[in-house]
């Protein structure tokens, strides 16, 4: 008999605009090798990373698996057919598959599954990298999709949440998803704090269904197993639906900020994080998007807050002179524009008094005085009294020091939500009796 082998199974970009899912690739892998009585190590991984990059499709995720196998050239094969057949070849996905046989991940996956969590790497370093590893990979079309399949084998967590996917049958595939509204609302309610961003109650909005014509039907995110169980049973819709796969994922822990920007690191399509000092008064132009500078360490860099966040408005009540931390994006030079960065939070730090001068009140009247002319002082047109120099008044700031993030319909996948402030899950035992993966009858 052969002896037992640990395979970790990373792969990436079957999906396209116009349909299919990576996710939805791992869930029919993990049919198949669940049926052949395949050892799963862990929870099958969905990783999040760089979601500004500009060719990405929906939340820019890979797929790993971690096994162990008696046979892994058989299964090798095996998904290769799979990753060929599942992959939407004719419409743009790349998709890219990468092995690596060893229960220790290098540490040159971790430094490239780093890398992609917040720069831009170019396909033909993933071409080299598992030239130079000796990996058996595959992929078809440019080979972008090798990117996402390293990292994903080589991502090492610092917190992690879990997403439950719950998929259609493929005669669904396409078409309108109809849930209940109330039910999801309930879901929310019943499984708070242990599943966010379900359900948004100023809106009415429900956060679970995407809107493309992918086979997901809902993903509801969440810190343990029994929680999202629990919410597929709260859940109501008249679809009848394939089954369901809970992912270990970096979703909700703000993963891509963790970096630092500065002059170095301030590239097109770059992700993360920096302090500084408002330099430029905040300017709110048309559509209500607001921009401006902020100082750090001897540079100046400018930022965009868009309306749509939600906190434009904070934004706009920034002084110079206010210290702050800004996490975002940055976008590509334009004519009108250097290098911005589209803010995912602002965090003030710091405070400026935001002082005013005014024309004098006469002690006697109780009235502001008025100029007498420039240079001349001021006068109470009441009582004659005079007075030299203007007043100065502390204007009430309407921002406080305090973490700001935008409204729950504009988070990002990675996006740390309120709730898990200061939350962090180091490690979620897996147990290969707990209801991670489920086919439903016939």
């Amino acid at each position: 008999m052969n002896k037992e082998s640990v395979l970790n199974i990373g792969f990436d970009d079957t999906d396209s605009p116009t349909g299919m899912c990576t996710t939805f690739l791992a869930y029919k892998i993990v049919d198949l090798l669940q049926k052949q009585k395949t050892e799963f190590l862990d929870f099958p991984k969905l990783i999040r990373f760089n979601p500004n990059i500009p060719w990405k499709t929906r939340g820019n995720g890979a797929v790993s698996l971690k096994i162990k196998t008696n046979q892994p050239s058989k299964i090798k094969k095996q998904i290769k057919n799979l990753v060929s057949k599942y992959s939407d070849t004719k419409n743009g996905a790349n998709p890219g598959l990468v092995f690596f046989e060893n229960d220790l991940i290098p540490s040159e996956f971790t430094k490239f599954s780093n890398l992609a969590l917040w720069q831009l790497i170019n396909r033909n370093n993933a071409k080299k990298f598992v030239k130079k590893n000796n990996l058996d990979f595959y992929y078809e079309g440019n080979g972008q999709g090798l990117i996402g399949a390293i990292s994903a084998i080589g991502y090492d967590f610092s917190d992690h949440t879990l997403e439950l996917l719950s998929y259609r049958k493929k005669s669904k595939f396409g078409k309108e998803r109809i849930i209940s509204a109330e039910s999801v609302k309930k879901m929310q309610e019943n499984t708070f704090p242990y599943t966010f961003n379900s359900f948004d109650t100023k809106k009415s909005r429900v956060l679970i269904t995407p809107h493309g014509p992918d086979p997901v039907f809902y993903g509801v995110r969440g810190e343990n197993v029994d929680s999202l169980v629990t919410a597929t049973k709260i859940l109501q819709s008249n679809e009848k639906l394939d089954g369901y796969m809970i992912f270990k994922s970096n979703q909700g822990t703000g993963d891509h900020l963790k970096n630092e920007l500065n002059s170095e690191t301030m590239k097109p399509y770059a992700s993360g994080t920096l302090i500084g000092i408002v330099s430029n008064a905040p300017k709110i132009v048309k559509g209500g998007h607001v921009f401006f500078t902020v100082t750090s360490k001897n540079h100046e860099f400018w930022c965009a807050v868009y309306k749509e966040t939600g906190i434009s408005t904070i934004a706009s009540n920034l002084i110079i002179g206010d210290k702050i931390s800004v996490g975002g994006g940055v976008r590509k030079a334009s004519k009108n524009f250097p290098r911005i960065i589209n803010l995912e939070f602002i965090k003030i730090i710091s405070l400026e008094k935001n002082l005013s001068k005014t024309n004098p009140i006469c002690k006697k009247c109780n009235k502001k005085m008025k100029s007498k002319g420039r240079n001349q002082g001021f006068r109470c047109i009441k009582c004659g009294a005079k007075n030299l120099k203007k007043t100065t008044m502390e204007i009430p700031r309407k921002i406080k020091k305090q973490l700001y993030i935008p409204k729950i319909s504009a988070h990002r996948h990675l996006t740390r939500p309120l709730q898990r402030t200061g939350k962090t899950n180091k490690t979620i035992a897996f147990d290969n009796s707990q209801s991670w993966f489920c086919v439903y009858e016939k």
